[in-house]
């Protein structure tokens, strides 16, 4: 018998010598009258604040201890049902068959224009939301969390790779933990993980405790507008389908419809509970980026008046690029204990003064701007909506005086117990509420072999070889390739064949690099080496550089140095506007060699702080020698040189008529500082994370030409200013600018390489910053080494025209429009408008962009870019 076997006899020995000891409580099947499984049904008993839920069986089972228990079993759309059970020695059998919810249409006295009931029950729930938000001062709970995930289908060329990387189609990739959850107001959230097993992943590190700590109270769940936001009428509509009466309450049964389907709205139904105006239950879909997205979610009364979820599902599913798969999530939340707070007061009624009377000793109640009349408020049994709002608002200000830190937004933490990832299959079997499926065995059989792969190389540790080291193979060269040298020393080979472009100084050129990448004990600290070789097959010239840096990270903060230097080609803007493939494309097929480029010998020393999130200082000095480049090469696929011409490697400006130059040496120094004025975070683990988004980016840069030092030809002083910031509006539009001001202090000697550069485009592909770059500006018409402004606008609507239908909205496409400016001492005004259809496909952007001199029309052009979701902001 192997070793193997021998490990799961004793454990599985193990488990049976604990069944007399932990075996006791009920379990059974809950069905529907027509003998169907309910899924993830809600089972809760009452007296101990604990629970569970049914696997997708209908099965379940809850360990209790010796006593009589009331267990209230809850399915969405069914009738619920309350029963006693005596538990003793061994397990009790219970059964249950839920009917069908039956809904009572309640008599109400209609006003106005006869508005739906709804509208009125759901003013009173959202007046109410705030009070439901603060009424403990905390609580803490247990959590059993399941996910489980299936990559359905992908693309045939890379299904292969997928398979080499342990990645199968059709196997379920599952995360369980058990989680103590302690809440504190007003926005403390800590978890500790009692036990966790997740794809191998034997830190423990993946927490969906996030989902979770979402409440559809706030305004927004996930980014997502809550049925009870205060702006909700703005989104929704609502109906009232009926009640129904469940042990001493009324549920009222709230159909819920977008006023315009798609992204980041809700559609389905929520439970309010009467006069309490609680959530009782909800069963909402979504969508993100049009991938569907459905949320059920269970209350229960964990306290006097308070309703919590008791069971969380969220399901995802959809396609993109050819990838296909879904996710199912469970969460089942038990063993409640709350802490009430005890100066929060509600009143009895609350009255909907759009459609009811107020009374007039209510109604002389006047809001006071100074919270003098909160007492008053206080001790009223009936208050109006406004009136209840403004008493909540009240608490909560007073609550905020209160904190310690007011810049933070949210405090969590996130702990794992020291046994947390040692729990074997035994230990899960015992206290695991929802049976595994088939399918989720399997996977936990493949994910325990990949979990000591994982464990050797963030251990450096691989004392039974379970790191494959690759073998060398010739044809790595020209497809890509990596190799684990050691647990934390990786040699990254760069593919040849992608990394061969064409243009007319070289003809085809092919560029070898590869990538010597060291982590050092701490993990924190980085060493890497990353040379690259390249030929010129028309030129016939050899060039190669390297780069050497080295990388601290820690608390916050990182520190990096790097050298670089060798004898290479560069564009003649160091941004480098296009990139070497579309290049290629566009001189093949088009006749267009866009790319302009200049020989250098070069060394660059670089140096970057990052003392905290909000403030970056970096800066280099770069010596190097520069050769002006000659065509070498006329040939192209398409098109005669009678019919287009290739330009010289020398780009055309309207302030320099002849930007050719003699060989020279050049010494430029290059400062930058960006910095965030406004400071907010969320604190994980103590650790503060910056909220970048809530904060402008302001930058400063200075640009040194160093004369008579090492041979330097050049002599200037350059000074730019700039900001970026991005606002939000609604439920999903979105504004973001860029605004850049500089000048030249001095240029008493400069080549063109040395002036200013604008991100220009003339090829088809448009850049992946919509909301920092040109679509039709020429790439150097308009460098310039005097003053300059430029400015860029990209808005994102979530309606407009096209998405003003569902249908279209459904997909996830959204429409943009922009707006770029660009001024400098000797140019006209140079603006550009466009249009843009974003997400098309999941992945690409479709823009039509005019460009006007002086407000001239000049041109009109159509742009082919990758979604917005991809963007970079340069500094």
């Amino acid at each position: 018998m192997s070793s193997n076997s021998i490990k799961g006899l004793l454990l599985f020995i193990l488990f049976i010598l604990q069944i007399p000891v932990f075996a006791q409580g009920i379990r059974g099947t809950i069905k529907s009258r027509s003998g169907e499984p309910l899924p993830f049904a809600s089972v809760f008993i009452t007296n101990l604040n604990n629970g569970s839920s049914s696997n997708a069986n209908g099965q379940y089972e809850i360990k209790l201890p010796a006593g009589t228990h009331t267990i209230v079993v809850k399915y969405i759309g069914f009738e619920a049902q309350q029963v006693q059970v005596e538990v003793k020695d061994g397990w009790v059998q219970r059964d249950f068959t839920l009917g069908e919810q039956s809904f009572a249409l309640k008599e109400v006295q209609v006003k106005g224009k006869g508005e739906d009931p709804a509208y009125t029950i759901m003013r009173k729930a959202i007046a109410k939301k705030k009070y439901h938000l603060l009424q403990y001062d905390s609580y803490q709970m247990k959590v059993y969390v399941k996910g489980t995930g299936e990559l359905t289908n992908a693309p045939f060329f890379l299904k292969n790779k997928l398979k080499e990387e342990g990645v199968k189609l059709n196997e379920a990739y599952t995360l369980e933990s058990v989680s103590e959850i302690k809440f504190a107001q007003p926005n403390k959230f800590d978890e500790k993980v009692i036990s966790i097993r997740t794809s191998g992943d034997n830190k423990g590190s993946v927490s969906p405790m996030t989902f979770v700590s979402q409440s559809f109270y706030n305004d927004k769940v996930v980014e997502m507008v809550s049925p009870l936001a205060r702006t909700a009428f703005g989104y929704y509509k609502f109906q009232y389908e009926g009640s129904f009466r469940e042990g001493n309450i009324d549920v009222n049964k709230i159909k819920v419809t977008p006023r315009s389907r798609g992204d980041n709205v809700f559609e389905g139904y929520i439970y309010i509970i009467e006069n309490y105006w609680a959530i009782h239950s909800l069963d909402l879909k979504t969508s993100m980026m049009g991938f569907p997205i459905r949320v059920k979610q269970t209350y229960a009364e964990v306290a006097p008046t308070v309703w919590l979820p008791t069971t969380q599902q969220f399901n995802f599913s959809g396609k993109v690029m050819g990838f296909g798969g879904e996710f199912k999530y469970l969460a089942s939340c038990f063993d409640y204990k709350v802490q009430l707070n005890t100066k929060l007061v509600a009143p009895k009624e609350i009255i909907d003064e759009k459609v009811e009377d107020v009374p007039e000793a209510i109604a002389a109640i006047k809001p006071a701007k100074d919270g003098t009349n909160l007492e008053k408020l206080a001790n009223q049994d009936k208050l109006t909506r406004k009136q209840f709002r403004q008493m909540m608002a009240g608490y909560e200000k007073e609550a905020e005086k209160d904190q310690k830190e007011p810049e933070v937004i949210s405090e969590r933490s996130y702990k794992v117990d020291t046994l947390a990832t040692k729990r074997d299959a035994a230990y899960w079997e015992t206290i695991r509420p929802v049976p595994l499926s088939q399918k989720e065995v399997k996977g936990y059989q493949r994910d325990d072999s990949l979990a000591q792969v994982k464990s050797a190389m963030l251990t450096g540790k691989d004392s039974t070889n379970v790191i494959k080291k690759k073998k060398f193979n010739p044809t790595h060269i020209v497809m890509g390739g990596s190799y684990n040298l050691s647990p934390r020393t990786r040699l990254y080979l760069e593919p040849a064949l992608a990394n061969t472009y064409y243009n007319t100084v070289e003809g085809f050129n092919v560029n070898v690099g590869a990538r010597l990448r060291h982590q050092y004990d701490s993990l924190r600290r980085s060493f890497e080496f990353a040379p690259t070789l390249r030929y010129g097959f028309s030129s016939e010239d050899f060039y190669g550089k390297a780069r050497v840096s080295h990388q601290v990270k820690q608390a916050g903060k990182s520190r990096l140095l790097y050298l670089d230097g060798g004898k290479f080609v560069s564009q003649f803007s160091d941004e480098d506007p296009i990139h070497p493939h579309i290049n290629t494309l566009s001189t093949l097929l088009f006749r267009r060699n866009y790319m302009k480029i200049y020989e250098k010998t070069y060394a660059q020393l670089g140096y970057e702080y990052k003392p905290s999130a909000w403030l970056k200082v970096n800066g280099n000095v770069e010596w190097a020698q520069r050769n002006q480049l000659f065509n070498t090469t006329n040939y192209s696929l398409l098109y005669s040189d009678e019919k287009r011409t290739f330009t010289p490697s020398l780009p055309n400006n309207i302030e320099l008529e002849d930007t050719a130059f003699p060989e020279h040496e050049a010494l430029v120094l290059e400062a930058n500082v960006s910095y965030r004025p406004v400071q907010k975070y969320r604190i994980y683990n103590g650790r503060k994370t910056p909220l970048l988004t809530n904060s402008p980016e302001l930058l400063l840069m200075y640009r040194k030409g160093i004369s008579g030092v090492l041979g330097s030809d050049v002599d200037f002083d350059q000074v730019q200013v700039g900001i970026n910031h991005g606002f939000t509006f609604g439920v999903r539009g979105s504004l973001e600018f860029e605004l850049r001001a500089g000048t030249f202090l001095n240029n008493s000697s400069m080549y063109f390489m040395d002036y200013h550069h604008f991100d220009g485009n003339r090829t088809i592909l448009s850049s992946l910053k919509p909301a920092g770059s040109f679509r039709l500006l020429d790439y150097y018409q308009y460098s310039t080494n005097s003053s300059y402004f430029s400015g860029h606008t990209h808005y994102k609507f979530r309606k407009f025209l096209l998405t003003q239908l569902p249908l279209v909205r459904a997909t996830g496409i959204r429409e943009n429009v922009f707006f770029n400016y660009l001024k400098t001492q000797h140019s006209p005004h140079i603006y550009e408008v466009g249009y843009s259809l974003d997400n098309v496909f999941r992945i690409m952007r479709v823009e039509a962009a005019a460009m006007f001199n002086n407000g001239k029309f000049q041109e009109v052009g159509l742009r082919i870019g990758f979604s917005s979701l991809f963007q970079f902001n340069a500094m």
